[in-house]
C-alpha cells in the first residue's frame, strides 16, 4: 500500500509499506478521510514518533475490509464492509483506569499515529474495538472530525456542562482562550449546552464567522491580533484555556471569578511559568482548575463519541464547517506546510483518501 512513513524527524516519506499480519482482535481499515492535528507538526518535525518507521495520523475514517483470521460469523456480518470511525487511542484494559472503564486515562496504552501506525495512508490495521460504526447520515469528513469533537465534548462535561442538559449553561458567563480546531468545536457545543453569553479569542476574522453561524451570532469575538483585551478581572464563571502558555494561564486567572472553574485544554509547547502575584489569585479566588485529557470511549451510550454521533445525526454539530483545505492524498505534504508556513488562513486541512489528485 501507499503510505506517508516516518523514517525520522523530519523525513517524511511517501512510499509502498507493507502491513504485518492481522492479530486476533484486528480490523484492517482502508482510510477514506484524515485529518491533520497540530500535534502531528511537531511529531513529524521536531520530536519524532516513540519509534522510526511510523505511519503519523490519529484523526481518521474509513471502510472495514478484512478481520482477523479466526473471526467468526457475527463478527463478520458486524463489521465487514462497514463504514467505521475510529478511536486511536488503545488502552491496555487492565490498569486501574481502565478496570475503571476510564480508558484515556489509561497507564499502558499504545496510540494509532504515534506510537503504532496511523492514518496517513491507504490501510491501517485497528482494534476492532476501537471502531465506531457509521450511520448513513455521517459523513467520512464529519467522521475524521469526531476525534477532536469528542476531545471538545470531553473538555465541556469537564467543566460541568452537557448538552443533553442545556440548564447546566444557563446564566454562565464563559470564556475560550483560542479559536483554533478544538476551541472552534468547544464554541459549538457550548451553544448545545444553553451558554449565550460567550468571549471567544482567536487570531483570524474567518474563526468569527464560522463561531457565528455554526455556534451563536451573538457570542463574541476578540482579535488579539488587532483588539487590546480591556474585559474586567474577575469577570467568567468557565474559562477553557485551549492556548495554555504562560499568559494564557495568567489571563485565566485574572479573568475568572472568584469560586469560578478553568479548563486547561491545550497542550503546551514550552515550560510555563507563574508570577507570584498570579498564583496567589489561584489561591485567594479559590479557583477550582482541572486539565482534560483525550475522550471517553467505552461503547457505553453516555461515553463522548457515541453522544457526539447523536448530535452529528441529528445535524447539531457542524464540525465539518471548520474544514478550510480537503486536499487528495498526494497532497497531503502541502497541507502540512501550510500549517507551518502560516501563511493563509487555515483551521482543519483534511485529507480526501477517495479521490487519487
Amino acid at each position: 500500500m501507499k503510505a506517508y512513513v516516518l523514517d525520522g524527524i523530519g523525513q517524511l516519506n511517501q512510499r509502498e509499506y507493507v502491513l504485518r499480519d492481522l492479530q486476533p482482535g484486528e480490523a484492517l481499515v482502508q482510510v477514506a478521510a484524515a485529518g491533520i492535528c497540530g500535534s502531528d507538526l511537531p511529531r513529524i518535525f521536531e520530536t519524532g514518533t516513540y519509534h522510526f518507521p511510523t505511519i503519523p495520523g490519529h484523526e481518521f475514517a474509513g471502510v472495514v475490509k478484512e478481520l482477523y483470521a479466526d473471526a467468526d460469523e457475527e463478527m463478520l456480518r458486524q463489521w465487514m464492509g462497514k463504514r467505521v470511525a475510529v478511536f486511536p487511542l488503545i488502552p491496555c484494559r487492565t490498569c486501574r483506569s481502565c478496570a475503571n472503564h476510564q480508558y484515556e486515562m489509561c497507564s499502558n496504552y499504545n496510540y494509532l499515529g504515534s506510537r503504532t501506525d496511523g492514518g496517513f495512508a491507504e490501510y491501517c490495521i485497528v482494534p476492532v474495538w476501537n471502531l465506531l460504526q457509521l450511520p448513513d447520515e455521517v459523513s467520512f469528513a464529519q467522521a475524521a472530525m469526531m476525534e477532536p469533537a469528542a476531545v471538545a465534548l470531553h473538555a465541556i462535561r469537564r467543566g460541568g456542562l452537557h448538552p443533553d442538559h442545556p440548564e447546566t449553561g444557563i446564566g454562565k458567563r464563559v470564556l475560550v482562550m483560542g479559536l483554533g480546531t478544538i476551541g472552534g468545536l468547544i464554541a459549538q457545543w457550548l451553544s448545545q449546552c444553553g451558554v449565550t453569553e460567550l468571549t471567544a479569542t482567536g487570531h483570524h476574522a474567518p474563526q468569527e464567522e464560522l463561531m457565528h453561524r455554526y455556534a451563536n451570532e451573538n457570542y463574541r469575538f476578540i482579535n488579539t491580533n488587532q483588539t487590546a483585551w480591556t474585559d474586567d478581572e474577575n469577570t467568567y464563571d468557565l474559562i477553557f484555556d485551549c492556548i495554555n502558555d504562560s499568559e494564557s494561564v495568567q489571563q485565566a486567572l485574572r479573568y475568572v471569578k472568584p469560586g469560578g472553574q478553568i479548563v486547561a485544554v491545550g497542550n503546551p509547547k514550552k515550560d510555563l511559568t507563574l508570577q507570584k502575584d498570579i498564583y496567589w489569585k489561584l489561591l485567594r479566588k479559590q479557583v477550582y482548575m482541572t486539565g482534560t485529557w483525550n475522550s471517553s470511549f467505552s461503547h457505553d451510550s453516555n461515553d463522548d463519541w457515541q453522544i457526539l454521533l447523536r448530535y452529528l445525526q441529528a445535524q447539531k454539530l457542524h464540525p465539518q464547517a471548520l474544514i478550510t483545505h480537503r486536499l487528495p492524498f498526494v497532497q497531503l505534504p502541502k497541507g502540512l506546510e501550510i500549517m507551518r508556513l502560516r501563511e493563509e488562513f487555515y483551521n482543519k486541512i483534511m485529507i480526501d483518501l477517495t479521490v487519487c489528485s
